[in-house]
């Protein structure tokens, strides 16, 4: 396994821990990655020149991103301007000329906004676009009325401990495809977590019975990891939300039921054994 891919699984172990955590120093973060490190037998050799090296490649990839966005909106400026004259000289030809090239830049959009908001490994909608999708502008109130639901993995780190931590990442990338037949948005939380926003529309009873539902189809299904079988669960915690609503205390409370949720589900799921 290339060193890239070592650095990014024990990344995202170590985001997974601390995402529980309510304070984080970076001493206690570069604890608890050396101990990741450690247990995947890797040493952060030459770490300065590391962090050099992906801050660089971060912001590339922010400039970039930086750039299409100034093309884009001066594209779209100048195509602005070329439809006000084309309208006013009644030009149909140069009409259709703009419309087509405003249809390629709603695609060239729609593509930086899926690499600002989407979970890399699951292609679910981020915390990011929860925020901006959800929230009052520079607040964590909701802005309407709904229902939230918390999905946590049962028995997750088993599931990367016995079979390693890519056939871990496809479980994640198969419950996040399962959860999207709920035909409702699914966010990427934390490591194995994960929100799906109902609207106000669904009750929250309705909710739980359409997750339910869909975790026991999920219960059926066997998962193959090289030459054995196993299977999968999660957890569900329900809660509805009213505008104005803090983000943080509806997800407690959406934890709260989690947790209560968790018990009965590990009594009859006990491991990932078929």
């Amino acid at each position: 396994m290339s060193e890239d891919k070592i650095l990014q699984i024990i990344t995202n172990e170590a985001k997974s821990t601390i995402d529980s955590m309510h304070v984080v120093t970076p001493s206690v973060y570069a604890s608890i990655f050396s101990q990741f490190a450690t247990e995947h037998n890797t040493e952060v050799e030459q770490e300065n020149e590391l962090a050099t090296d992906i801050l660089k490649q971060q912001c590339a990839v922010l400039t970039s991103m930086q750039l299409q966005t100034v093309k884009s909106a001066n594209q779209l400026s100048f195509n602005t301007n070329k439809a006000i004259t084309a309208i006013q000289a009644k030009d149909e030809s140069t009409l259709n000329e703009v419309l087509e090239e405003t249809q390629k830049l709603r695609a060239e959009l729609e593509k930086l906004k899926e690499a600002v908001y989407k979970d890399e490994l699951t292609h679910v909608y981020n915390r990011k676009w929860l925020h901006d999708t959800y929230l009052q502008e520079e607040s964590e109130q909701f802005k309407e009325n709904g229902t939230l639901a918390i999905i946590d993995l049962n028995h997750f780190k088993i599931v990367n401990d016995t079979h390693g931590h890519i056939i871990g990442d496809k479980v994640l990338i198969f419950i996040a495809n399962q959860l999207k037949l709920t035909k409702q948005h699914v966010i990427r939380y934390g490591g194995d977590e994960f929100i799906i926003m109902f609207p106000s529309s669904i009750t929250s009873a309705k909710a739980k019975k359409i997750l339910v539902d869909l975790r026991e189809n999920v219960i059926t299904k066997k998962l193959k990891a090289h030459d054995t079988m196993f299977i999968t669960s999660f957890s569900i915690g329900v809660t509805p939300y009213s505008q104005g609503d803090l983000l943080g205390d509806v997800i407690h409370r959406a934890d709260q039921s989690m947790y209560e949720d968790k018990q009965e589900i590990k009594k009859r799921i006990k491991g990932i054994e078929v």
